[in-house]
């Protein structure tokens, strides 16, 4: 076998390997004759089939896996040999194609794009500032009257309903003057504006007192859940029994039971740290871009032109879309990526190489834990359906990577805050909203 190099110009590589009629045809023998004891053929006892007819029979077959194991060797033992990684799978292909026969020696060629050497970078010499906000009194109250507000009762009241009042009713649902399963209940709570009924329900019970009879005339949506009642029209016949209106949960340590806490301070307890954990959250991004933005500077190298162009086409087509939201599916012509679009591909490119490097480097891993805990997150976007979603992650390489990725970069963002000089300082909550404002703006 013989491999020749055939392009070498920045981190493009190209590569001739030559595998003879002569060695392809040595390494079949030699794996026919290794099978040969454990052969039975009609006429011969078990292994005592000519090795002649063993080629006949099976040589074909024999040759493409050994043709296609010879040309995988070689692209291991290039890559070990020379240390190179290429940034995505080999453009492998051979020569000859469909004229190659059987007794012609094997050519193929081989092209990559090599990742760049990156540099060692000081991690020591990088000064950070992770910026810290206390939940003070006024945050913790607003966050219990909004609590508060949730957990509003409900108390009888003279007079008509209107909206935000529970209106408390029986009800029988007929489409084409007959009933349906499931639209008839009594005692029904409705709280109007809730949006919880067909389209236009909750209107026509605005005005409403208690004793009065309504018949709610509607439409079912096209896209409605139960087919025999998709954009069909259907009236209600509705009988009034209260009408209550909303009233605000007294905080005290009544409301705190109801959301499981001992009392009112052990209520404002768990919200100052639930409130002051969002404020961390914030400002580690906050924290991470300027981590981002110092390591961006320290470093330069080559990037490879197929990962920067595949990065600027998709930055090029989400940004189009978020443009553009009424445009769901890609039927829409190509988005070309403007000089913008690559200098964020550059950025995005140049750090998630870095990154990659320096979290291989700390031997950084993501757990089988973490990644259970992150399936389970996206799990809950398809309710009903978990068990589905898990199968389809666990089949699907792809996916896992997506899951994968984000989880290894905050770890590495870890491991190098780590290693940096970080100063905190204590901000308030409106000076940390402008700095992550200021984020999503970039």
């Amino acid at each position: 076998m013989q491999v020749t190099e055939t392009l070498n110009e920045g981190l493009k590589r190209g590569y001739a390997i030559t595998v003879t009629a002569a060695e392809l045809d040595e390494k079949v023998t030699a794996k026919l004759k290794e099978a040969q004891p454990d052969i039975e053929m009609k006429g011969f006892r078990k292994g005592k089939v000519p090795l002649a007819l063993l080629k006949k029979q099976f040589g074909p077959r024999v040759l493409g896996e050994t043709m296609q194991e010879v040309i995988d060797g070689a692209m291991n033992e290039h890559f070990e040999n020379t240390g190179d990684r290429p940034a995505l799978q080999p453009e492998v292909k051979m020569v000859d194609g469909e004229e190659w026969k059987e007794g012609d020696d094997v050519r193929v060629e081989m092209s990559y794009e090599a990742l760049p050497e990156v540099p060692e970078i000081d991690l020591s010499t990088i000064t950070v500032q992770k910026l810290v906000v206390k939940a003070d009194d006024a945050s913790v109250d607003d966050a219990l009257n909004n609590l508060a507000s949730t957990a509003k009762d409900f108390e009888t009241k003279e007079g008509p309903a209107e909206d935000g009042d529970q209106v408390v009713f029986d009800f029988l649902g007929k489409v084409d003057g007959e009933a349906f399963d499931g639209g008839a209940a009594e005692d029904y709570p409705l709280v109007l504006g809730s949006g919880s009924f067909i389209p236009g329900f909750e209107e026509q019970l605005a005005g409403v007192s208690a004793g009065d009879e309504k018949v709610v005339e509607v439409k079912f949506p096209e896209e409605y859940g139960a087919e025999n009642l998709a954009g069909k029209d259907a009236t209600f016949e509705c009988k009034i029994k209260e009408v209550k209106a909303a009233k605000a949960a007294e905080i005290d340590d009544e409301l705190a039971k109801k959301f499981g806490s001992e009392d009112l301070e052990s209520l404002k307890g768990q919200i100052r740290e639930r409130l002051e954990a969002e404020y961390a959250g914030a400002a580690r991004q906050v924290m991470k871009r300027g981590l981002l933005d110092q390591l961006d500077g320290m470093v330069s190298f080559d990037l490879p032109p197929t990962l920067l162009d595949a990065e600027a086409k998709q930055i090029a087509h989400q940004l189009w879309h978020e443009e553009n939201p009424d445009v769901h599916d890609h039927n829409h012509d190509t988005i070309e990526p403007t000089e913008e679009h690559m200098n964020l591909a550059e950025r995005r490119v140049r750090l998630g190489l870095l990154l990659a490097e320096l979290g291989q480097k700390a031997e950084v891993e993501v757990t089988d834990a973490e990644m259970t805990q992150a399936i389970m997150n996206q799990a809950r976007q398809y309710p009903g359906q978990e068990r589905a979603f898990f199968d389809f992650v666990r089949q699907n390489a792809q996916m896992q990577q997506q899951l994968r990725a984000p989880i290894f970069e905050d770890k590495v963002i870890d491991h190098i805050a780590d290693q940096a000089q970080v100063t905190e300082k204590e901000v308030s909550k409106e000076e940390l909203e402008k700095e992550v404002e200021a984020l999503e703006e970039e």
